[in-house]
């Protein structure tokens, strides 16, 4: 907890919290349980006791919008080749030594928030961009809860999807509330022992495995998996062998798991790259256990990026970096050489967006549509 910086910029109230008796008062949205006098922030940064209540204080400003291959989320089985309007605030309620985006997520400046959009400008910008969803990602969204479902529901409105990358660190209540709002997910499954999630993450493995379950058991969000490997760490055979066992008894053959690579940042830059070999490794250990659809990502490797059929081995989805290179799915998402439904969130033909990456700025977007507005006289819908 923090009470290092003002609580500035754009608040809005919550209702994931309650009082204590010792007169502090404690933030429910996370399994962290802060519990802050007035004027302290959350260790997520970005949610604080103000006025005898949590607020969020970021809701619509952003670190950034960047238009992003869906396959960069990583989604392998959801709108394959379309577009997706991403974006992230501040702030994380993990404290991952291995951070990728750690700018971001362990920013305590408010600067870093350079960019502002209502939910109204992002689902308006989205559908002109031509993206068919918007994600919620580059920071843990279940820290901005509000601004993120306010956000999906401009979306819906206009019918674009949302996306949300998380790490599922979140309670029951505020997680129902989060993901009614969601169509995909990529869920990091950062290990499989809650010795790494303390030591490494700051965090609980119990949380996460909860969130899992309850996406595959009680909602229609579909979700993918992404572990990270880091040498030494969270790699061995057996721990890979366990998770991949525990994936595919509690949660489904048909869910797709990503093995990434971790490079050296943050605090742990005394840690090798993780060796293409490692990750081919991981992904034959999850393919014997039963895993259908499992992925090596940050590392070239079309083989272990593309998705094949499990009953005849047609190349279903060619894949080299976010560049798809065949298409052997029917417009019902079936194997068009043996008819063997494949599981995913498909449309009749891929997108072609590529592995294109446009940053945008919504705050010069809106400003343009206000211009639009004032010289014609009519709002912008």
């Amino acid at each position: 907890m923090s009470k290092d910086a003002p609580i500035t910029g754009d608040t809005v109230p919550t209702k994931y919290w309650h009082a204590l008796d010792n007169g502090r008062i404690q933030c429910d949205v996370c399994p962290r349980f802060c519990k802050l006098l007035e004027g302290q922030r959350g260790l997520c940064f970005v949610r604080a006791r103000q006025d005898d209540q949590i607020v969020l204080t970021t809701w619509g400003r952003s670190s950034g919008f960047c238009v992003d291959p869906i396959e960069k989320k990583p989604l392998n089985h959801f709108l394959p080749g379309t577009p997706v309007l991403s974006f992230g605030t501040a702030g994380c309620n993990l404290a991952c030594k291995f951070c990728q985006n750690w700018d971001i997520s362990k920013s305590r400046e408010t600067d870093t928030l350079a960019d502002q959009a209502t939910p109204e400008v992002i689902a308006r910008a989205a559908q002109r961009l031509g993206c068919a969803s918007v994600a919620f990602t580059y920071n843990d969204p279940v820290i901005f809860l509000e601004y993120a479902v306010d956000v999906a529901e401009a979306c819906h409105e206009q019918g674009i999807r949302t996306v949300a990358v998380t790490a599922g660190e979140i309670c029951p209540e505020p997680r129902a509330d989060f993901y009614r709002h969601m169509d995909a997910a990529n869920v990091d499954l950062k290990g499989f022992t809650e010795d790494f999630y303390r030591k490494i993450c700051g965090g609980e493995l119990a949380p996460v495995l909860d969130t899992l379950k309850y996406l595959k058991h009680e909602t229609d969000v579909w979700f993918e998996i992404t572990t990270l490997l880091i040498p030494g760490e969270n790699d061995s055979d057996g721990e890979l062998d366990r998770m991949t066992r525990w994936v595919a008894s509690e949660l489904g053959v048909d869910v797709p798991i990503h093995f990434t690579a971790f490079h050296p940042d943050y605090k742990m830059l005394d840690k090798p790259r993780t060796p293409a070999a490692t990750l081919i490794k991981a992904r034959r250990i999850a393919m014997a256990n039963g895993l259908r659809y499992a992925y090596t990502g940050n590392v070239h490797d079309e083989d272990g990026g593309s998705t094949y059929c499990h009953v005849c081995g047609e190349r279903l989805i060619g894949r080299d970096w976010f560049e798809l290179t065949a298409w052997n799915l029917t417009p019902e998402g079936t194997c068009a050489s043996c008819g063997t439904p494949c599981a995913g969130r498909f449309q009749a033909a891929p997108g072609t967006w590529g592995s294109r990456r446009l940053p945008v700025r919504l705050k010069d977007f809106a400003v343009v549509e206000a211009r639009v507005e004032r010289a014609s006289g009519l709002r912008i819908l």
